[in-house]
């Protein structure tokens, strides 16, 4: 039984994916900042695997590294990484853009990926195997107007998948980015700070990508024999052809 480390599992594509890797004979380290959210998960998946959780906030390093003491012993064999937590925050001109806004995108998409590998990938080393999953977006192809520090950072993403796998070609350890393009999560209720009317209109008219889609791609790309490596793959919803363009039925 393979064991898989998912970040931000607690919604959206990091619970999609958790439910389905337990469906498909997963042993999980489930991982958020949500502590109710955590347990509630961990109750609900244990009836199909083992599940252990920890509870830790990725842009924090301290807390990245205190979580990793308590990982228990008969999990410490990853075989896979999915590297998921990420957020956006604001949709501004660089000129009016918030500075707290885009320390937290880059504390969190950028940093907190490096934090969160940094102390699973010697594990994987010592194992001379694995596979480390770097979810990004189509933002991090493809810059959009005001869309800039959260580009920034899933850009940064792009270079670190690429990176990774350059630097852990000779360990055996398989890289692989996936980047999503319009999802139907939480996403943009954070993005625009609890405004649901406005999160709402982001996929109105259109059926967006959904969690389910990007958990089965994660779940195909990493149950590939292991002489394959799929390093890259962009995923739009039928409707969107580019960040801007998103043909709307009404």
């Amino acid at each position: 039984m393979k064991t898989a480390f998912i970040t931000g599992a607690t919604s959206g594509i990091g619970k999609a994916t958790a439910t389905l890797f337990a469906n498909n004979n997963f042993r999980l380290i489930l991982c958020g900042r949500r502590t109710e959210r955590l347990s509630a998960l961990q109750k609900e998946l244990s009836k199909k695997t083992e599940v252990t959780t920890l509870q830790f906030d990725v842009s924090k390093r301290s807390e990245v590294e205190n979580a990793f003491k308590l990982l228990p012993e008969s999990f410490k064999k990853i075989d896979v990484l999915i590297n998921n937590a990420g957020n956006a925050h604001g949709l501004a001109t660089l000129q009016d853009g918030n500075i707290d806004d885009w320390e937290a995108m880059l504390d969190i998409n950028v940093k907190g990926l490096l934090y969160v590998s940094k102390c699973i990938i010697p594990l994987m080393i010592e194992n001379n195997a694995g596979f480390i999953v770097n979810i990004g977006s189509t933002a991090g192809k493809e810059v959009y107007r005001n869309g800039n520090v959260y580009c920034a950072s899933k850009f940064a993403v792009n270079a670190l998948n690429k990176s990774m796998r350059l630097d852990l070609h000779e360990y055996n350890i398989r890289v692989a980015g996936i980047h999503p393009g319009l999802v139907e999560t939480e996403f943009s209720d954070v993005r625009f700070k609890g405004d649901s009317s406005r999160a709402k209109q982001v996929y109105s008219g259109y059926k967006a990508l959904q969690a389910e889609d990007i958990a089965d791609i994660i779940h195909f790309v990493v149950t590939r024999p292991y002489h394959v490596n799929i390093e890259d793959l962009v995923v739009y919803p039928t409707a969107q052809a580019s960040a801007t363009m998103v043909r709307k039925d009404n």
